[in-house]
């Protein structure tokens, strides 16, 4: 095969026979790519000669799970990621559709170092992309997509003999055995189980049901032109309708996957929709009780209640707060041996004794299921209510192109720095700490914070704001910090405001 090409025209000779790949593709910890108009079959089928390759250089046994999401092409792009794949010599395990937990427990169900997940999560449809590692359960961080982007993009991967096919069936029975266990609701719950006729539909509505939980389905036939909402349990229309439903059913929670399974929404009793940092808490609380000292990581743009929750400091747990992204959380959580790991877009990372330190949507509805069971006369809402009051801004993106947003950065982290240095006040309170592992989060001496981080996968910065005081602080927080931002030429108009 010859080396890729950036652009090819389709419908010509060359669309059909030569490797077209878009280099923006190559994500921090994934691949993305608008399909066919920023890569083709061949293109795909070099992706998987370059990851095979890599697996090869990195030592690692050459075996490989793949499966891929329920959309129309999804098929098509595994078929030509395989015979890659098998063009280096890597012997596949093809699981079929499936949810990319559902992949991740397959690398430890048949026993296979790697993965390649084809799959766009929760992108409108015309997107494609892999979710990839070999040292489970992680994934592909910035290093290790570096370099399979330059074997792929220089055409610097090697074909070898020894590559196979073989099906494996059983293996979505063995994972719903695996996430329900032994456990049974011992009170009565009712949940809305909201799929976004995504591939989630096929796996959530019957692990509830398995648990005992008595299900009000939402959207849950498989139906790859998403014709309701895209999966995407961070977006407010699918909150939104998750909210309706409980109040129409009357149910006591409701559960929204997005398209690939691997993050989860919740909305509670009151159909108030529980941002899933706090989620996260709610969860921790509960967990601290019975795993003593347990530490549990937060990305950067999650609530400050990890550190200052009185209830979790009773229970001598310990707080984290890292990089926003499944990959850098999968890694950190193993890195310190940490209970779990809590991301504010809803990826939750359960590790041993609770799971693999995977992120997994349906593990996390489990074990909230079981949160609710051994709280048997709270409400999801009542659970809420005890959570100390923050008053929190939305995510808000500013416009910053991709070539000059980490140069942006640097530079506002410099800023901050030189802030807390001097002493100066944001809100008229002094600067207790700048974390600088993504960005820089500001805290002040009352646990209030402000973030501003580049975006992974967009031409955005990212702006979050949150205090422990009152929804007046909060917008001088954010007043002041933006004052920073706006000193930046290159910065662009936000996409939201509060």
């Amino acid at each position: 095969m010859i080396k890729p090409q950036t652009a090819v025209l389709p419908n010509t000779w060359s669309f059909m026979r030569d490797p077209m790949i878009k280099s923006s593709g190559f994500r921090e910890y994934d691949a993305r790519w608008k399909y066919p108009h920023d890569i083709n079959l061949p293109g795909i089928t070099a992706v998987g000669l370059g990851l095979g390759t890599q697996i090869h250089r990195n030592g690692i046994k050459p075996y490989i799970v793949v499966g891929c999401d329920y959309r129309e092409y999804s098929p098509s792009i595994k078929n030509a990621l395989i015979i890659g794949l098998i063009q280096s010599g890597i012997r596949v395990r093809d699981i079929g559709p499936a949810l990319s937990p559902m992949a991740y427990f397959a690398q430890f169900h048949l026993d296979v170092p790697a993965v390649a997940m084809v799959t766009a999560s929760h992108n409108p449809n015309g997107w494609t992309g892999v979710k990839m590692g070999f040292e489970r359960p992680l994934t592909h961080g910035p290093e290790e997509m570096a370099e399979l982007k330059n074997i792929v993009l220089c055409g610097d991967w090697v074909e070898r003999s020894g590559g196979s096919y073989e099906f494996r069936n059983g293996v979505k029975e063995a994972y719903l055995d695996d996430l329900a266990g032994e456990f049974k609701m011992s009170r009565a719950l009712k949940a809305v189980c909201a799929t976004g006729n995504g591939t989630a539909g096929a796996f959530a509505p019957e692990l509830l049901d398995r648990i005992g939980i008595e299900v009000v389905p939402s959207h849950n036939t498989l139906d790859y032109d998403f014709p309701n909402y895209n999966p995407n349990p961070e977006a407010m229309e699918m909150l939104h309708d998750m909210s309706a439903s409980v109040r129409i059913s009357g149910a006591d929670l409701a559960f929204g996957f997005d398209g690939d399974g691997d993050r989860c929404g919740v909305v509670d009793n009151e159909g108030e929709e529980i941002f899933s940092d706090k989620m996260g808490v709610i969860l921790a609380r509960d967990l601290s009780k019975h795993h003593k000292g347990a530490i549990f990581v937060a990305d950067v743009k999650s609530t400050g209640l990890f550190a200052s929750d009185p209830v979790l400091q009773r229970n001598g747990a310990g707080a984290d707060y890292w990089k926003t992204g499944h990959s850098h959380m999968k890694r950190r959580v193993k890195e310190l041996g940490a209970l779990a790991g809590f991301e504010k877009s809803g990826h939750y990372f359960m590790a041993e004794p609770l799971g693999r330190g995977y992120d997994c949507g349906l593990r996390v509805a489990v074990e909230i299921c079981k949160l609710m069971d051994r709280n048997p006369k709270k409400s999801l809402g009542d659970l809420r209510k005890e959570l100390p009051v923050t008053h929190s801004t939305p995510t808000m993106s500013p416009y910053c192109d991709d070539e000059e947003k980490y140069g942006v950065i640097e530079r506002l982290v410099a800023r901050f720095l030189e802030l807390k240095r001097l002493n100066k006040m944001i809100a008229g309170r002094p600067i207790c700490e700048v974390n600088t592992v993504n960005g820089a989060r500001i805290t002040l001496d009352n646990g209030s914070w402000g973030l501003v981080r580049a975006s992974s996968n967009t031409p955005n910065l990212v702006v979050v704001c949150e205090s422990t005081s009152s929804e007046d602080e909060m917008r001088e927080i954010f007043n002041a910090m933006d004052s920073v931002i706006r000193s930046e030429p290159e910065v662009g108009e936000y996409d939201q405001v509060f």
